[in-house]
């Protein structure tokens, strides 16, 4: 199929207005416990379901990602990806930093992403070519060069099964960043990290994970803002890949090697205990 995307921006734009008055005028509801520490409110399945019926119609051609209730539809190779709350911890909180990742996925790779922050007022979006805004207004990634000078965000803590061992590399990486690096921050959505790099308010954020409805939408606003978009060993990032590292493109050499530093201090602990 053609991919029109100047047509289905708009389309992603009305999707992510519907999932913010949703998100800005609900409260969380009943939650629901999905695992260890890790559950969604009445107001993510509300969103998706609002999401996946208004797609639905508009592009019936496309198939549908949600991170609640998993694929409902198949495309010709186009995917929307959609993260109802990004940020559900945050959201039920009370804490600003939460929102709607929308992000359209063309085989592996994402071409289209809306990423709207409710409480902050802040929408991000961007498609494949024509760069990435923020409320209208063209952004681009921070020209930070030194590691001393750079403020990185990470991804949460693992929970849930294997919790202990997922997190050493976690542990590590923090490690590694705190002796290095100018401030670590965690702000609890992948949106808010991937955007926030777009937009040269951090000038990293590292995710030792990689799903689709966190990603799709905030690599390619990353990307067209500028981002070098890697995976953990700095090759090409893409839906399929293990992690999720955006940074200014100075920074991408020195930061993958610290990775790399982390991933074998990590090694290092397991064996020792």
């Amino acid at each position: 199929m053609t991919i029109d995307t100047r047509t289905l921006l708009p389309i992603a734009e009305h999707a992510a207005s519907i999932a913010s008055e949703i998100i800005r005028t609900k409260a969380p509801g009943v939650v629901t416990t999905k695992g260890d520490r890790d559950m969604a409110t009445e107001v993510d399945y509300a969103v998706e379901h609002a999401l996946r019926e208004f797609l639905s119609s508009e592009t019936p051609d496309i198939g549908f990602l949600g991170e609640e209730e998993g694929v409902s539809r198949t495309g010709k190779g186009l995917m929307w990806a959609v993260d109802p709350v990004d940020g559900t911890a945050n959201f039920l909180h009370g804490i600003p930093l939460c929102g709607v990742s929308l992000g359209l996925v063309d085989k592996d790779m994402p071409i289209l992403g809306v990423i709207d922050l409710p409480f902050l007022s802040t929408r991000y979006t961007a498609a494949e070519g024509v760069g990435a805004q923020a409320n209208g207004t063209e952004i681009r990634v921070s020209d930070t060069r030194d590691l001393d000078a750079a403020i990185v965000s990470i991804g949460d803590y693992a929970v849930g099964n294997n919790a202990e061992e997922r997190n050493r590399p976690r542990l590590a990486l923090t490690h590694e960043l705190a002796a290095r690096v100018q401030r670590v921050r965690m702000y609890g959505s992948a949106a808010v990290d991937l955007a926030w790099v777009a937009h040269g308010k951090t000038d990293a954020c590292i995710m030792l994970s990689n799903n689709p409805w966190d990603t799709a939408a905030g690599v390619l606003i990353a990307r067209e803002a500028g981002a070098a978009v890697v995976d953990i060993d700095g090759s090409l990032h893409s839906m399929g890949a293990r992690a999720t590292i955006a940074t200014a493109p100075k920074l991408v050499a020195d930061l993958v090697e610290l990775i790399a530093e982390a991933q074998k201090d990590a090694r290092r602990y397991g064996h020792a205990r």
